[in-house]
């Protein structure tokens, strides 16, 4: 006999972001966020990272976070300080638990451009009380995510990234200068989780985050990924 689940309001849709010449889209999973993952940003942040001391950090974002490309995020609430982060997205497209270095290409579906938006006085408020970051970065439209482009190969190991808001240079690096590469990212965050297909990591900011305001656009590009686009529009005042 088959039970039929009834709701007591309609369950939201499932979070999903479109794949390059598929019509198909990839359903999301779980947003993982690397932080402090250039170390010039680590400098800027001021929290210098030592590779040779330390491992990997992460926090979450819940799904409902996901802006798409091209889209305008509405000012948010409870912050003077709306910052940009411009990130190489990994998207997971096999399960993976204590996956090394060498095999970690077999979980890899593809890649996307992500922007990890950030309410940077929530959270350097937070950080410095020793609280949870989720006001700073665990917002509505706070995770905005680009077209999924298939990976072949071994993981994305170099190529430009840059963004710019309002035609200016804010952000520019390459990705040979991630402290911890996408393999080592994968193999390390593997070790804390069983990793499915439909997550995506958004692997770390370099330098130049700053400060945005309604009426910026902000344009993103990844050598071999793609571009990502975002306007800022006004603050939501029913928010």
């Amino acid at each position: 006999m088959t039970l039929t689940t009834t709701y007591l309001f309609p369950p939201p849709p499932v979070a999903s972001v479109p794949v390059r010449g598929l019509s198909a889209h990839f359903p999301v999973q779980r947003l993982f966020f690397v932080g402090r993952n250039y170390h010039a940003h680590a400098v800027e942040m001021g929290r210098p990272v030592d590779k040779s001391k330390s491992r990997p950090f992460y926090f979450t974002k819940s799904a409902t976070t996901l802006l798409p490309s091209g889209a305008t995020a509405a000012y948010p609430p409870g912050t003077a300080d709306y910052q940009h982060e411009m990130e190489l997205v990994v998207a997971i497209g096999a399960p993976g638990f204590r996956v090394s270095e060498q095999d970690v290409s077999r979980l890899i579906y593809g890649y996307a451009c992500g922007l990890d938006m950030t309410r940077r006085d929530l959270q350097l408020t937070a950080r410095e009380q020793g609280r949870p970051w989720d006001l700073g970065k665990d917002f509505e439209q706070s995770s905005v995510i680009s077209e999924i482009v298939q990976a072949s190969g071994a993981p994305l190991a170099r190529g430009a990234i840059d963004l710019r808001v309002n035609g200016q240079v804010r952000q520019q690096a390459d990705l040979s200068q991630l402290i911890w590469s996408v393999a080592e990212i994968l193999a390390d965050l593997s070790s804390y989780y069983h990793l499915l297909p439909g997550d995506l990591i958004y692997t770390g900011t370099p330098d130049g985050v700053s400060a945005v305001l309604p009426g910026d656009r902000l344009e993103g590009h990844i050598e071999g990924v793609g571009g990502i686009e975002l306007s800022i529009g006004a603050s939501d005042s029913a928010s």
